[in-house]
């Protein structure tokens, strides 16, 4: 970041091309609209752009990145009125459930075992709070630390922990007939 605040436009690129996958599934995972996650996307780059004269490194990038696509993402929350499930369709979108299940080298009756492991687990995480929701999807999306989540979020430390703690009670709660 710091060579692109330079004006090196190659590390840029690096940039995205290191870190654009996993912020996308991120936000889609959050809010499960395909061209809105585009949108959001583009938005989160456009202010790395905007960023970069401004950039400290004062935490890893990733956790800066990851804070800026988080910002985008709540303030589309506080301004959106309908608010898609995880595993809504769209005509040219896969659903989470199909990004989960065994691929077609498995048996038929082994992908019906994870289409429905898939399914539970969406519906687990969709009744997560917010919160919650948000912590587990940073860590299993953006591979981030607890303390990069709390970074990311504005949150103390065992803030982060416990949101992620509570997170992974419930899913085992809820995912404990395929344990």
């Amino acid at each position: 970041m710091l060579r692109y605040a330079a004006g090196d436009m190659g590390a840029f690129d690096l940039l995205y091309a290191r870190h654009e996958l996993a912020v996308w599934r991120f936000v889609f995972r959050s809010i499960k609209v395909q061209a809105l996650a585009d949108d959001l996307l583009q938005d989160v780059w456009f202010a790395v752009a905007r960023s970069a004269a401004r950039y400290q490194p004062t935490a890893k990038f990733r956790t800066w990145l990851f804070t800026l696509a988080h910002n985008r993402l709540v303030d589309h929350l506080r301004t959106a009125r309908d608010h898609a499930t995880l595993d809504a369709r769209e005509d040219d979108a896969r659903t989470l459930a199909d990004t989960l299940v065994a691929d077609s080298g498995f048996g038929p009756v082994r992908q019906l075992q994870s289409r429905e492991q898939a399914a539970a687990l969406i519906a687990a995480v969709e009744q997560l709070p917010l919160e919650q929701r948000e912590a587990f999807l940073l860590q299993a999306e953006g591979d981030l630390s607890v303390q990069e989540i709390a970074d990311a979020t504005g949150v103390n430390f065992e803030t982060a922990k416990s949101r992620l703690r509570y997170a992974r009670a419930s899913l085992r709660q809820h995912l404990k007939e395929f344990a």
